[in-house]
This record gives structure tokens, C-alpha cells and sequence, in this order.
């Protein structure tokens, strides 16, 4: 089985493959926005509403299903490009909002976007700014002020006044030159100030995000942006505000989408929930993106839902507080358990933690001593567990195994390190 979607822009007349072979070249093409191609997506296989596929973007090709490392202020924290390049990462994440405050555009105008800049030649994809607008606003929601054209809120770096729109958001994103650029949306809360969100809030939340959704558009093609806009379907945890968003949505033929306000203090049940019920209804010709998450068997999980994309702070996050993932279960390196284990954290893993002679021993201490390099290893190593875990699945979906695959995945995670 395979499916085309191809949305190109006239500049220059580019081809895919001109593009493929500048990027081989090692030309940075942040620099200047010549590429022809925004999109290319292949379906290549399925097997129930799992996927394999491929987008081919302007910066690069991608396998899909994959994990994106998140980089939110232009860097994975902890971890060279060189190291994400070597493990298999092939796209990474930039956060709008955080870029806006610091460098700043003129910076990033000065090195043609984000690529250069960081020094990551692959696709980018930049978030639009609507989840930092809605973590920065606290539980009582008092943080921001939300309006039809946008969003007041107080800089969390000096406290200046800022007001951030969808039409800025394009904006700054075109400066960033991401491959994939997010609407920008109100990330709808489960709850505010202690009170689950009702469904008349929510309905208001998810229509405000349509309309931003098309003054995003029309400001992305106004600006002549040659990457690629994802819609972002909303409607909080409930079902049937979901379909009238991804309708909407739908109707706008976007490059790709979203499923969005997962991860937004709701009970993992919910998150399930909306994970089985939104994704596989998404135009099957795009590429599906699930928006935050989540743990390995989340990533599983989305994977058989439909899901094409991934991205989540947790492997980082987690790494920097001495949690790590394995093939065999999740292994907390600051229990005294491991103060003389000589084994590497995980036999079966190639990473430069695993493979280059580092014990779990060696972890435990780093950790003890606040060494630097005890989280650098970690994270390392559980980007390598993500990137490869996607590897694996996509493996076994090429293979026609990939429910065997689950239930070999359940039975290792469920032995125990």
C-alpha cells in the first residue's frame, strides 16, 4: 500500500529529489528559502491503524513512526547534534516561544534560521507557542489573558508585557525556517484552579483555535513560508468536539496534523482515551502527530492508534533526575542497589553509555556527586532507547510482525531490570 501527498510551493521550480541532493551535499538551507518542496508524504504500509511511512521535507527525510528529541531552546539539553546524528535521531523539536524571548529574531535571522544556528543540518519541527502560553499562565489560569486576537501574558524572563497572536507566531517561525511549522492554538486545560473543564469552555477553546488555525494559515501563505503547516485538533476530553475540530480542520487541507491538550494534567485513562479515539481519524494521506507524549508503552500505544510523530521532554527529563529507560523496565540509578553493579544499564542497548564501558555503578556515582556528565550519559541513553524503540517498530510494520512485536515489547518491559 501507497499513498502520495505532495504540496510544493514555486520557488525556483525545485524538484524532492534537487532538494534530497543539496541536503546529501551538506548544504545548510536555512539560510536562504529556495526549496521547492514543503511535503511529501508516503504511506507505505499499514497493519490495522498502525502506520509506515516517509516525509520527505526540506531538510530531509524521515521514517516514520518516529520520536522527535525535544530542543527547546535550540539545543537537546545535554546532548551534541553529533551524538543525536550517531543514535538515528532524525528530527528534532525548537520551541517558538522560548526562541522569541532569547536569542531572539535578530539572531536567528543573522544565521537564516534555527539549522544553522544550532548546528543540526536535519528537519526541524518548531511548536507554535500555545502550550508555553498555557504552562506560563499557572493553575488559576491568572498567568495570561486570552482574547480573541491573541494572548497577553508577562515575559518569564524579565517580565515585560508581551502579546503573542497567530499571525506572529507564523511569523517568527518563518524566521526560525522549521521544516514544520504548528498552528498557533489555545492548548485547552483539564482543569483550571482546581474545576475540570466543562464542555461549553471547552467548545469555546477549541472554536478560538479554528479561527486562529485559519488566520494562521492565511499569514503563513502571505508570508511565503516554503515549509509545512500542521493543524492542531483541540476539544479537551471530549469526543465529539474532537471530530467537529479535526472536520474543520480537515476542510482547511493542511500538510499535516496534530492531536493537541493530551498531557495537560488530565488522568492517563483520559489521555488513553482520546489517544484510541483521535488519531486514526485524521485524513489518512497526512502525517499524524501526537502532541507531548509520553512513556515507551505510550509511544506503542499511539503507534497501533495511528500516530506518525511523537515528541515528549520525558526522556531528558527524566535522564536529569536519574531515571532511565530499558528493554528490561525503567531502572532509578540513585537506588543504593546499584552502588557496585558492574553491568551496563541496559546489555542489549548500543549506546555510547552502554557500549563505551560506563557501569551502572559508574551512573550511581556521577549521580551522588552531581557530576555533569552522570546526566549526559543518561540522556543519551534514553534517546537511544526512544530512537530505537521507533526503529524497531518500524521494522517489524516493514515485516508484517508488528503485533508479535507488542507482545515481545509488554513481556520485556514487564521482566524487570
Amino acid at each position: 500500500m501507497q499513498v502520495k501527498c505532495w504540496y510544493s510551493i514555486g520557488l525556483g521550480g525545485a524538484s524532492a529529489a534537487d532538494g534530497r541532493s543539496r541536503i546529501r551535499a551538506g548544504t545548510w538551507l536555512g539560510a536562504a528559502h529556495t526549496i521547492g518542496t514543503m511535503l511529501q508524504f508516503d504511506l507505505l504500509k499499514t497493519a490495522g491503524h498502525a502506520r509506515r511511512g516517509r516525509l520527505t521535507l526540506n531538510h530531509g527525510v524521515v521514517e516514520t513512526p518516529v520520536f522527535m528529541p525535544v530542543g527547546t531552546y535550540g539545543t537537546v539539553k545535554g546532548v551534541l547534534p553529533r551524538s543525536l546524528e550517531e543514535m538515528g535521531a532524525q528530527i528534532i523539536l525548537g520551541n517558538t516561544f522560548h526562541l522569541w524571548m532569547r536569542p531572539g529574531l535578530d539572531v536567528l535571522r543573522q544565521f537564516g534560521g534555527l539549522h544553522r544556528f544550532e548546528g543540526w543540518p536535519q528537519p526541524i519541527l518548531t511548536d507554535s507557542g500555545g502550550f508555553q502560553v498555557w504552562s506560563l499562565g499557572g493553575e488559576d489560569g491568572k498567568g495570561r489573558r486570552i482574547t480573541e486576537q491573541g494572548v497577553h501574558f508577562a515575559s518569564p524572563v524579565n517580565g515585560d508585557k508581551l502579546f503573542l497572536t497567530p499571525e506572529l507566531s507564523m511569523q517568527i517561525q518563518t524566521v526560525l525556517n522549521s521544516d514544520i511549522v504548528m498552528q498557533f492554538d489555545e492548548c485547552t486545560p483539564y482543569q483550571t484552579a482546581g474545576h475540570v473543564t466543562t464542555e461549553a469552555d471547552a467548545r469555546a477553546s477549541m472554536e478560538l483555535s479554528l479561527r486562529w488555525a485559519r488566520r494562521s494559515q492565511g499569514e503563513f501563505q502571505r508570508l511565503g513560508n516554503p515549509n509545512a503547516l500542521f493543524g492542531i485538533v483541540q476539544g479537551g476530553m471530549f469526543d465529539h468536539l474532537r471530530e467537529e475540530s479535526l472536520q474543520a480542520l480537515a476542510e482547511l487541507d493542511l500538510p499535516g496534523y496534530a492531536v493537541g491538550g493530551v498531557s495537560v494534567g488530565e488522568p492517563k485513562e483520559e489521555m488513553l482515551r482520546i489517544m484510541a479515539h483521535t488519531p486514526h481519524r485524521l485524513p489518512a494521506h497526512k502525517p499524524r502527530y501526537l502532541m507531548g507524549v509520553g512513556t515507551p508503552e505510550d509511544l506503542v500505544e499511539g503507534v497501533a492508534c495511528g500516530v506518525d510523530l511523537f515528541d515528549c521532554v520525558m526522556p531528558t527529563r527524566n535522564a536529569r533526575n536519574g531515571h532511565l529507560f530499558t528493554r528490561f523496565g525503567d531502572l532509578k540509578i540513585r537506588n543504593a542497589r546499584f552502588k557496585t553493579d558492574a553491568r551496563p544499564v541496559d546489555e542489549t542497548c548500543g549506546c555510547h553509555a552502554c557500549s563505551g564501558g560506563f557501569s551502572r555503578a559508574y551512573l550511581h556515582h556521577l549521580d551522588r556527586c552531581g557530576e555533569m556528565l552522570g546526566p549526559m550519559l543518561a540522556s543519551i541513553h534514553n534517546l537511544h532507547y526512544y530512537v530505537n524503540l521507533m526503529r524497531e517498530m518500524r521494522a517489524a510494520l516493514d515485516e508484517d510482525r508488528f503485533e508479535d512485536w507488542r507482545a515481545q515489547f509488554r513481556s520485556d518491559r514487564a521482566r524487570g531490570v
